[in-house]
């Protein structure tokens, strides 16, 4: 399940390939973002995804270290971002292993890196910064998560076949019916799918409609609006146009345009 990239997508970027034990926990590949010469505000699209970003140069704004939990709606952090960062996107689920926490308790939050890691967090900024190339602060990176990996908690195997349903089906799938999929009460899904997700069935299957709308924009030729929204379930474009509005802060149009 993707989201729309964040505006700071259309800066320079240096992209790196993760582990192989590691790939299938993340969203995207590492990302480096290179120094800019002009500050940079962020409007950050609605997201499953759990993001851990290290700064490598100061800024006024969050901690040297810090994970973006998921979010349901837009967010526009305060202030400027770094001139220059990596990042890690942790797939929905991954940020439960990887982190060890509800994530929950990191919907919409920004945290401290070391307020979640503790002593594995405190040299991280330091070691990327010292740090003479990408590759190598990719595999920096790597060895923090890797070394987490096999201790986390892991998440129910219930919660991942809803999860899957839910890609699968485009978030068409209604969530009464998931839950008697994996013979589970109604309230129960939404407990546990919150505390391991970070996001309810409902919004995570809003997300995954969404997504269709993204994916279908990415390919050549394009139909119109009314039939985009026709084809990812939405009710009519006005309902398509309120979710980009929900999950971009913009328009469909706007989106579209800086594609």
């Amino acid at each position: 399940m993707r989201t729309a990239e964040p505006e700071r997508s259309r800066s320079p970027r240096v992209l790196g390939a993760p582990h192989p034990l590691l790939a299938p926990h993340l969203a995207r590949r590492h990302t480096g973002f290179v120094e800019r010469t002009r500050p940079r505000h962020l409007v950050i699209p609605a997201s499953a995804t759990v993001s851990v970003v290290v700064k490598l140069r100061d800024s006024a704004h969050r901690p040297d270290a810090f994970v973006a939990g998921p979010h349901h709606a837009y967010l526009q952090p305060e202030g400027e971002c770094a001139a220059s960062y990596v990042e890690v996107r942790l797939g929905p689920l991954a940020g439960y292993t990887l982190l060890g926490v509800p994530l929950n308790a990191l919907r919409g939050r920004t945290v401290d890196l070391r307020d979640l890691l503790g002593a594995d967090a405190r040299p991280l900024a330091e070691r990327l910064r010292e740090a003479r190339t990408w590759p190598r602060r990719f595999e920096i990176l790597d060895e923090l998560l890797l070394a987490r990996l096999d201790g986390g908690p892991r998440p129910s195997p219930e919660v991942v076949r809803v999860l899957q349903l839910i890609a699968a089906t485009g978030g068409a799938a209604r969530i009464g019916r998931l839950a008697r999929e994996v013979g589970w009460s109604h309230k129960h899904l939404i407990t546990r799918f919150t505390q391991q997700v970070g996001l309810t069935p409902k919004a995570a299957a809003r997300l995954a409609r969404f997504d269709r709308v993204l994916r279908r924009l990415e390919r050549p030729g394009a139909p119109g609006w009314e039939r985009i929204a026709a084809e990812a379930g939405y009710a009519d474009q006005s309902h398509l146009v309120r979710e980009f509005r929900a999950f971009t802060g913009g328009t469909p149009t706007a989106y579209a345009h800086r594609r």
